[in-house]
């Protein structure tokens, strides 16, 4: 049984189900529909400019100017303000990584934590030290005077310490040097082995969908291709889709 088989029984976690969005007087979103599974992993995948970014915001409430219904963990968030979201289990990785430029990273990670939704805490400090040995050497540093790299783990780090449920990392190797590129994928396949469920925008699509159980490909704010990873990663049309 491949992964996606076994996540057929599985809870439904997030479910939006014709999503729109707009900026003004712009329509980038254009009903889309997804849902994430407990412990499962979505990719999602298309050229910039084509809605990623403003789907994953509008599932936070960054995205005031929306339509359609939003469920986590079947309570309706379709109007929900960004800290309700993440009160419910969601921990957000954005692309500028958010890290607090004047505390250091032992301050970064302990300001974050608090228990998950069910009162599970096995992401404590000392977890976040072994699973990122390099911000383990950094921990009086502030979080200005880290690499790209660091900072990256950092995020990251900051996000498990809330022990969330679903965790979406929105570009978490963009600009980074190979060798931590490769260290940010053992991570997020450390995540997935935990059980937390992800959604992951990435450039590098063909680890994205080399890790994810599904796949969502969007062009022009709509889901042109959605369903099993390795289903999207055959299908033809998806070169054409991603500007390969």
């Amino acid at each position: 049984m491949n992964s996606s088989q076994a996540q057929v029984g599985a809870e439904i976690i997030l479910q939006a189900q014709g999503l729109h969005a707009w900026y003004g007087s712009s329509h980038v979103l254009h009903g889309v529909d997804l849902q994430v599974r407990r412990g499962e992993t979505l990719g999602l995948l298309g050229r910039n400019g084509m809605g990623k970014s403003t789907l994953i915001r509008s599932l936070l409430g960054h995205v005031t100017q929306r339509e359609g219904q939003i469920q986590l963990f079947g309570h309706d968030v379709s109007r929900a303000q960004p800290h309700d979201v993440a009160r419910r289990g969601v921990a957000y990785v954005p692309e500028g990584r958010g890290v607090f430029p004047n505390l250091s990273v032992r301050e970064n990670l302990l300001m974050a934590a608090r228990p998950g939704r069910d009162g599970r805490r096995e992401w404590t400090f000392e977890r976040v030290m072994q699973t990122f040995p390099r911000l383990a050497e950094r921990q009086a540093n502030l979080g200005n005077q880290l690499s790209g790299g660091e900072q990256q783990m950092l995020s990251i780090g900051r996000a498990l310490m809330t022990h969330p449920e679903l965790i979406i990392l929105d570009e978490a190797t963009e600009g980074l040097a190979p060798l931590i590129v490769a260290e940010i994928w053992r991570v997020i396949g450390d995540i997935r082995a935990s059980g937390i469920a992800t959604l992951i925008v990435d450039r590098d699509w063909r680890r994205v969908l080399a890790r994810a159980d599904q796949a969502i490909v969007l062009q022009k704010g709509q889901a042109v291709l959605q369903g099993p990873a390795a289903d999207v990663a055959a299908e033809p049309a998806l070169a054409g889709y991603l500007g390969l």
